[in-house]
């Protein structure tokens, strides 16, 4: 499992985002959408709208990583769209998010 660092920033983009974006569409979500810079080192979480699979994009200094996970069934607890697009998380609460479901489907 994906294990980020004691000083890693982790960021959630609340609401739905098309998962068939790779590197390049993922960046410049970043960029836009959650106004922050995909060559800091943070990581961030996309959900696709049924809330059954998760993209995470970082970071590492050599190049991006894109990782993903996909529910077999259930969904993920995700937060609608607001006015804040990029939620902070700890490194726990990725944890919980990635390894729990919330049992619908």
């Amino acid at each position: 499992m994906l294990s980020p660092g004691p000083a890693s920033e982790i960021f959630l983009a609340a609401g739905a985002t098309d998962l068939r974006k790779s590197f390049d569409t993922l960046t410049a979500l970043v960029r836009q959408r959650l106004a922050k810079d995909p060559l800091s080192g943070q990581f961030f979480v996309f959900c696709n709208g049924r809330r059954n699979r998760i993209k995470i994009l970082f970071w590492d200094r050599t190049g991006f990583w894109v990782c993903a996970k996909r529910l077999e069934r259930g969904t993920f607890d995700w937060p609608d769209a607001t006015e804040k697009s990029a939620l902070s998380l700890h490194r726990e609460q990725l944890a919980v998010l990635l390894g729990a479901w919330n049992g619908k489907g």
